[in-house]
């Protein structure tokens, strides 16, 4: 029954959570102050989870490298915590991964594909990491299985065109633009794809690897350990695969890269339950949980949402939800918030 009541129930929940953290991001988008978005949107999004029926546990969040605002790995959010509330304990126990803003620096230069986002699952649902860099290879339902994190990354490339029945120039492959990444940019052009280099968002990026039509193919490089588990959530939920690989400051060439993992990290993981630093994780081992809820409302334009839009008298949204069910549902959601009188005029 808390099953059910999770997935059917609490889908709806977690749309008024990201969509609050996006409108509230969405206030200071173009403002240049990326770490005040983020505190914004976090404090929109805790607020309003703590009003779900739900007993919640944040267990991979973001913020720690950049010692940004953050909803903290262990914080216990939801309405089943808060005093006074009755049958609180009956409530769904959920693990829960956050990332309030993603694409910081998008939306404080108002660039595209900013979003909040979060997804949940059954207690034990979702990899519990620290907050470091991940290598990641996604990919679409088509090119499912075809793919290895350590094969040259030409016959990568070949595997997933073989699988689309194209040629290989006919590929596109997102990279975050970053000085690590070279060699991967240099090898991907030898092969003969097309590369779309981005500055920040790769979650983005790799829902749009796994919806046809984006003109996405596949993602590679490394990029957040954060938004390789809320990839692998949805992914679960659109068919598609992430391949990820923990990243330590040993395997790291740029010193600044290095400098963003933080002191202590082996341990950390030790703690965390990880005993092999360098297994590489499949999209099930990343989001291992049969009940799986996804959910994001774009900040500013991108790939697959609109950003958020103000008017006179409301704001209008655009949010995906998806969850694994007995059959999986991706439900795409416009939305709008209609804050002015009872004469107001909605306009589609």
């Amino acid at each position: 029954m808390r099953e059910k009541r999770m997935e059917h129930e609490l889908g709806l929940d977690f749309l008024r959570v990201v969509e609050a953290a996006a409108i509230a991001a969405a206030h200071t988008m173009g403002q240049g102050k990326r770490k005040y978005s983020d505190q914004v949107a976090v404090e929109a999004m805790r607020e309003v989870m703590d009003t779900v029926p739900m007993r919640g546990e944040v267990v991979i969040g973001e913020g720690e490298r950049d010692e940004a605002p953050m909803l903290y790995i262990g914080e216990k959010v939801g309405l089943g915590y808060k005093e006074g509330v009755e049958d609180g304990d009956t409530f769904p126990q959920v693990d829960i991964a956050v990332d309030p803003l993603e694409g910081t620096n998008l939306c404080a230069t108002g660039s595209a594909n900013a979003i909040a986002v979060m997804a949940c699952s059954e207690k034990g649902g979702l990899l519990r990491a620290p907050d470091m860099y991940m290598q990641k290879l996604i990919v679409g339902p088509a090119a499912k299985g075809a793919v290895d994190l350590d094969a040259p990354v030409k016959d990568n490339l070949k595997a997933i065109a073989r699988r689309l029945s194209r040629d290989i120039d006919d590929l596109v492959v997102i990279v975050l633009d970053r000085p690590r990444h070279q060699k991967l940019i240099s090898d991907i052009r030898a092969a003969g794809a097309r590369i779309r280099l981005i500055t920040d968002g790769d979650l983005s990026a790799g829902i749009s690897a796994a919806v046809a039509g984006s003109g996405v193919h596949a993602v590679m490089g490394t990029g957040g350990a954060p938004e390789g588990v809320l990839t692998a959530a949805a992914m679960k939920c659109l068919n598609g695969q992430v391949l990820a690989r923990l990243v330590l400051k040993d395997q790291l060439e740029d010193l600044e890269d290095q400098s963003r993992i933080p002191e202590g990290v082996v341990e950390r993981m030790k703690e965390m339950g990880i005993e092999d630093p360098s297994r590489i994780y499949d999209t099930d081992d990343l989001a291992p949980g049969n009940h799986i809820i996804f959910a994001a409302t774009g900040v500013t334009d991108g790939t697959i949402l609109r950003g958020v839009r103000f008017f006179g008298t409301g704001i209008r949204t655009s949010s995906i939800i998806m969850a694994t069910e007995k059959t999986k549902t991706v439900r795409f959601i416009d939305t709008v918030h209609i804050e002015g009188g009872p004469s107001t005029v909605v306009r589609f």
